[in-house]
């Protein structure tokens, strides 16, 4: 048995996302921002593939961003309340770091796998962001799955897709705990 990190576990046990809304200016400097990174790119990775990368998106870029998702919303046929709601998370963002997931062709390792690293890199990102302090937030939203916009806005190739985008900033007003699944309801024990 390694050994026990209970500053770590109870850390994960308490561990709280900051509704992205709620986080307010300053966000972590590149410096600030590096370790959470770091931590982030040690994500379980079979095969050593790297099936993600970032792209930290600043608050200078946020308008861009905006607007990038007015369009596509339109091109979509969105309802003004869907742009409106895709738009607000770039509107009110002070910093994100959008995951990308990279798939690789690979004989041992399938998509799937793949997949499930970028959204393993996603989760020790927003957890790392969390540690160090700051309030986090995943987020996707409807502009994320679209080709066209993600071309745009992060020049993604036809490998690349987002698994998430992690806002970090500081935190606002705390958000009350939300209810959590009953461990008994989610566990089967396989003894034989």
């Amino acid at each position: 048995m390694s050994t026990r990190n209970d500053a770590a576990l109870d850390f994960l046990l308490t561990r709280r996302s900051r509704p992205a809304k709620t986080l307010v200016a300053p966000a972590p400097s590149r410096a600030e921002l590096a370790p959470i990174l770091t931590a982030a790119a040690r994500t379980p990775d079979h095969g050593m593939l790297v099936p993600w990368r970032f792209i930290v998106v600043e608050k200078g870029a946020m308008a861009r961003m905006a607007e990038l998702t007015v369009a596509a919303g339109q091109r979509l046929g969105k309802s003004d309340e869907d742009i409106a709601k895709g738009r607000s998370q770039f509107d009110l963002g002070h910093l994100a770091v959008v995951v990308v997931e990279v798939q690789t062709p690979s004989p041992k390792i399938p998509a799937v796998e793949q997949c499930y690293a970028a959204g393993g890199a996603c989760l020790s990102l927003l957890n790392a962001a969390l540690a160090a302090g700051w309030g986090a937030n995943w987020l996707s939203g409807w502009a994320s799955h679209d080709h066209d916009f993600c071309k745009a806005a992060f020049d993604l190739q036809d490998n690349e897709r987002v698994a998430g985008i992690v806002h970090i900033a500081t935190e606002g007003p705390r958000p009350p705990e939300r209810p959590r699944p009953n461990l008994d309801d989610i566990t089967t024990w396989v003894s034989e």
